[in-house]
Formats: C-alpha cells, structure tokens, sequence
C-alpha cells in the first residue's frame, strides 16, 4: 500500500471517527480548546509516522494509542485539568447513548488515575475489546484485565457500593 492510500484511509478514518476521538480527548482535560489541540497534535504526529503503520487493519488502534498519549502528555505537561459546568459541557459533546447520565459516575471517573481512566473511557465508552486496549496502552492483555479490575473497584467504592 502507497503512502498516499495510508493518508487517504486516515483521514476517511479521522472524520468517521470525529466524535469519538473528541469524547476521548476532552475526558482527559475537560475544555474543549485542549481537547482539539490534542487532537489536533495526535493528528499531526499521526501523518508524521504514517509509515510505521504496517497494518491499516491496525488504524484504530493506532490513533487510539497516539490520542490517549498526546492527553498524557498534554496532562503531565500543564499540571491541570480545567474543569467545566454541565451545561456548557452539553453544548459541545453529541448527543449519544455514551453520555453519562449519572453525574456521580462521571465524577468518580474523573478521580481516577489516567492510567485507569484511559482503560475505563476505551472499554465502556467506546466499547473496545481488552486486546484492543492492550495494543493502545502497550500493555499486555493481563495488565490491562488487572487494571480494568482495579479501575472497577476503585469506582465501586467511590460510589459507595462496596
């Protein structure tokens, strides 16, 4: 495969997957001016490696491990995470059956580390399988079972149901 079809099957992916990809993003840092310059930077680095993508069967994966990273970066690089009302939050995010409709949840979610808020958004959120995840975080499938777990019990007792 020529480089240009790589370039053309990540863009076709990129807007298919626009929504997505900014759900991930603002779950991180909770503005929505980061969250498009992280996805404006995952993006960037994205077309500047496209040649280490062997595999386009692999894109999805791929981007997700790009996005979740650039987050982690973009976190550990400003120290911060902004933090916005509901209401302007409902204006920017689509309207889907992923919201999180208990605000309780939401903010447990958003205590947890970024290590296990990236495998809790990629499994629940956007419905990924544990080997998928486990090829996004460069992790193996059990670490990855083992964080979800933890990440699962850590929100149970945030919530009070432990």
């Amino acid at each position: 495969m020529t480089k240009k079809d790589k370039f053309d099957q990540l863009e076709r992916f990129i807007l298919e997957n626009q929504q997505a990809h900014y759900r991930l993003a603002f779950s991180y840092v909770k503005n929505k001016e980061n969250a498009l310059d992280i996805i404006q930077e995952a993006i960037v680095k994205a077309l500047k490696s496209i040649d280490r993508l062997e595999e386009v069967t692999y894109m999805k994966t791929w981007f997700y491990r790009i996005l979740v990273n650039t987050a982690i970066d973009f976190i550990r690089k400003h120290q911060r995470v902004s933090i916005m009302s509901d209401e302007i939050l409902d204006l920017h995010l689509p309207s889907s059956e992923n919201t999180v409709h208990d605000f309780d949840l939401q903010n447990a979610v958003d205590n947890l580390s970024p290590t296990y808020k990236t495998i809790i958004f990629l499994r629940f959120f956007e419905d990924l399988k544990i080997e998928e995840i486990a090829e996004i975080t460069g992790e193996n499938v059990n670490t990855v079972k083992t964080r979800l777990y933890a990440a699962i019990r850590k929100l149970r007792v945030e919530l009070g149901e432990e």
